[in-house]
């Protein structure tokens, strides 16, 4: 297997051309004739447990990170039928799945956590106390 020491970390300098399946169907909704009869709708399957491309630490983040566009056979699928030309959703298509893997595989911020400022508690403090005079005002008068 492959390892990340001997691929480039950003994922859009790989060419996984050969690891995807770029198919052409008809598009769906209004289009008039052109839809009806040209196919313009551009898939691309890719298969993430297969491919020679990912490192088993990527693969394993893909998996879970984009586990609602994965199908039970393994394979990443993408769609694009935005345009009426083919090569132009074809284009768009790639772009799409490299975006995906690029925000898949990118490690997460960890979170500094840090203090509210001065003016940040001031502020609270004014809203609490606003807050709590307009309770004040709805009560009854008492009777002495």
């Amino acid at each position: 297997m492959c390892t990340t020491d001997n691929l480039n970390p950003d994922v859009t300098l790989r060419d996984f051309s050969r690891e995807w399946i770029l198919s052409a169907s008809r598009s769906s909704g209004p289009g008039g004739q052109n839809v009806n009869k040209v196919s313009s709708k551009m898939e691309l399957r890719f298969d993430v447990m297969s491919s020679n491309l990912l490192s088993e630490t990527e693969k394993t983040l893909i998996m879970k990170l984009l586990a609602h566009q994965i199908n039970n056979e393994g394979f990443l699928i993408l769609t694009c039928q935005t345009t009426r030309s083919q090569l132009e959703n074809k284009n768009k298509v790639i772009e799409k799945f490299y975006q995906l893997l690029k925000k898949a595989v990118k490690p997460a911020k960890k979170r500094v956590p840090t203090k509210p400022g001065k003016a940040s508690q001031e502020k609270k403090l004014r809203e609490k106390k606003l807050i709590a005079e307009k309770k004040e005002r709805r009560k009854k008068p008492e009777d002495d």
